[in-house]
């Protein structure tokens, strides 16, 4: 096994941190994970600094162990490393790196007044998960904070200047903490000017450029591994300093690289906690409060829809049924489990005989709600069967996600010709295919190596600044060098399919007052 051809990949996902390990066929040949749960703590979803530290160190002992026992091999040394992390939020820093508040993860539907005005103030839509939006946000409640800062940067940024002292991010991911103008592959100047403007009288020691982290494009170097960052990766004492990094980058520029889906016309959807849908566009599309503006990871401009909920309500029922099948004395493995829920829907009437179900466990930009909870209704005469019941819960998966689709093509006239799905959702073959197709109306692609998701697509990035030739394009080098022959599986709706999607879309956009009213008089959390 020849170490130094190989590259590696490390995603911080909402619910898992994996390493995947590449050869230089830029095949998976080892992967390490860690399951975790954010939190809430004090009114804001957060994953704390330990969990991160102890999450990270837990996923890289896990690759070793599966490198040694599939290769007899100890993991001292790769070709590169990429980070990758969930997209966005905000992780302030003073001057001597230690960290202002908790991590605010993408979840937070908190910054609505900040997001709201700056939206308006540069003429260019700024989601509420956006660092820029955090930041503005904890300058209109006057946070005490901000006095001392010296720099944001997102959970990827964070982890990837720990392990080389650089505090740098990739375009993609750099273009969620501030708007990216495209031409100049630079944050846009005009909208810096207008921030600073805005927030000239507030009294801060500080500029926006000051406090951003610095960016580099795909294919670039970004820095090695030093001594205290291979300790931090490896107590164990097994890694050597000196590795190249890749720039890191947010899980949507990983998703769109695992996919093929950076080259304009492109495009992804990436299901699991969350869903978002990629489009790499030819022209900027006009403002929409539901279509996000970020990049590629090599800087082209991607449309961008957004939901925070997606398989988490799954998992729930899921979870339900398995406590069910032990309590009758008839355990199920979960995956099979899994697997076999999902097919049932297949069976499903194709608008779910009246069953309707909403999965915000948080809150949802895309929708206008700044909190969520989970409800299912019926009515009195609907076919409550179980593949009925499965088949509501995952078309609700989609819902919101069509709804924001829709603003981009029938309104903004982007042409969606094919998309390919990761993630999650598309585990079990055929049926989240199916689903999602229904729903906008186009073939649906999954390749074989979907299941990897984003930490693959972080290994192809670290890869891609080792292998690329003589200044390769990023979108040529995936298609010639790692795509080229990769299997993949194509499903397309029926018109049947196609029909009862957009029948329970409309029940599910008409009852919204359902969700609204349960959000105001459940109480709870947010």
């Amino acid at each position: 096994m020849d170490l130094k051809h190989t590259a590696l990949g490390i995603e911080l996902g909402s619910t898992r941190i994996k390493a995947v390990l590449i050869d230089g066929q830029h095949m998976p040949i080892a992967s390490g994970s860690h399951v975790w749960e954010n939190q809430w703590v004090d009114g804001v979803w957060t994953y704390s600094m330990e969990a991160i530290h102890s999450g990270v160190q837990a996923c890289f002992a896990d690759l070793k162990r599966d490198v040694r026992e599939k290769y007899g091999a100890v993991l001292t040394e790769v070709g590169a490393i990429g980070i990758s992390g969930m997209m966005h939020g905000y992780l302030p820093f003073d001057a001597e790196g230690k960290p202002l508040t908790e991590f605010r993860t993408w979840r937070n539907t908190m910054t609505g007044e900040a997001a709201a005005q700056l939206t308006e103030l540069f003429g260019f839509n700024i989601p509420q998960r956006w660092s820029i939006a955090h930041l503005y946000q904890a300058m209109l409640n006057g946070e005490e904070h901000l006095h001392k800062l010296h720099h944001i940067t997102t959970v990827a940024g964070y982890l990837h200047e720990k392990l080389t002292g650089e505090n740098v991010l990739g375009i993609g991911e750099a273009s969620g903490v501030f708007p990216i103008d495209s031409g100049k592959m630079d944050y846009d100047g005009a909208m810096m000017e207008k921030f600073d403007a805005l927030i000239g009288k507030m009294g801060y020691p500080w500029r926006l450029k000051d406090v951003l982290p610095a960016h580099k494009m795909a294919g670039e170097n970004a820095g090695f591994l030093t001594e205290a960052g291979a300790a931090f990766l490896d107590p164990q004492g097994d890694l050597r300093s000196g590795i190249p990094f890749a720039p890191p980058e947010g899980d949507a520029g990983t998703g769109m690289t695992a996919t093929n889906s950076v080259a304009v016309r492109t495009g992804n959807v990436s299901a699991g906690t969350s869903d978002f849908a990629m489009v790499v566009v030819e022209k900027m599309p006009r403002v929409h409060r539901e279509i996000d503006m970020v990049t590629t990871p090599d800087g082209k401009p991607v449309a961008m829809v957004h939901c925070n909920n997606c398989t988490s309500d799954i998992n729930a029922w899921v979870n339900l049924l398995d406590e069910f099948a032990a309590a009758i004395g008839a355990p199920v493995d979960k995956n099979t489990l899994y697997t076999l829920l999902f097919n049932k829907a297949l069976e499903g009437d194709k608008d779910c005989g009246g069953l309707l179900s909403y999965n915000y466990l948080s809150g949802e930009g895309v929708t206008d709600l700044d909190a969520g909870r989970p409800v299912f209704a019926r009515m009195p005469d609907a076919k409550m069967t179980l593949a009925n019941f499965m088949r509501t819960h995952l078309l609700s998966a989609l819902a919101t996600l069509k709804i924001g689709l829709d603003i981009l093509t029938k309104e903004e006239k982007v042409p969606i010709e094919k998309l390919y799905g990761h993630g999650g959702y598309f585990k079990t073959p055929g049926v989240g295919q199916r689903m999602l197709s229904a729903a906008v109306g186009a073939p649906v692609s999954v390749m074989e190596t979907a299941g990897e998701g984003g930490p693959y697509g972080m290994a192809l990035l670290a890869g891609y600044m080792l292998w690329k030739q003589n200044g390769q394009p990023l979108d040529q080098y995936l298609e010639k060098e790692v795509f080229a022959g990769a299997k993949s599986s194509t499903l397309t709706a029926d018109e049947e399919d196609i029909a009862g999607f957009a029948d329970f879309l409309e029940r599910y956009q008409k009852a919204l007052p359902v969700e609204k009213a349960a959000i105001a008089w459940m109480g709870g959390k947010e």
